[in-house]
């Protein structure tokens, strides 16, 4: 993914992209092809059970390949969400404080992009849209392509919805 080991050995190039032939998670629900584009002041881990990449099923046949993440809970402060169809002008941005997942977390990220203050950007699997929310980067702003999570439970602190124009 971009980091090579330097005592590996290896004619591959690392380039950042997902591998193409990841196992398919048959336990995982239908997602959708566009993923979310979520961002998030800080996220925390606990009970961290395993990382790996993992295809799922998307709603129209296909699959997409994603960073699966599984853990007991996690916690995101600062929580942004824009769901916006491709060929849509309009999304819908949620915030909130704190979204937290409890129980049983299972979360499929599709990419992740991450973007100093002077613009310089690093991504992880494909391009990642930034969210719809007005935050200004500070040292570093990470946005995540959602693909989908799944938890025993999942809370909002301080909700707020609104559609914004692209």
């Amino acid at each position: 993914m971009g980091v090579k080991d330097p005592d590996e050995k290896s004619d591959e190039e690392l380039n950042g992209d997902f591998p193409k032939d990841a196992q398919l998670d048959e336990k995982a629900p239908i997602f959708t092809k566009t993923p979310a584009a979520m961002g998030s002041e800080s996220l925390s881990f606990k009970g961290l059970s395993g990382i790996s990449f993992a295809a799922v099923p998307t709603a129209d046949g296909g699959k997409i390949t994603t960073l699966k993440i599984q853990a007991d809970e996690i916690s995101i402060s600062g929580f942004s969400l824009t769901v916006r169809p491709p060929e849509e002008k309009e999304g819908l941005l949620t915030t909130a404080d704190t979204m937290t997942l409890k129980g049983d977390v299972t979360v499929y990220i599709g990419s992740i992009t991450a973007t100093t203050k002077n613009g310089d950007s690093l991504t992880l699997g494909p391009e990642t849209p930034p969210t719809m929310d007005d935050v200004e980067p500070g040292l570093l702003r990470v946005t995540m392509g959602l693909v989908g999570s799944t938890a025993d439970s999942i809370n909002y602190s301080n909700t707020d919805q609104e559609l914004k124009e692209a």
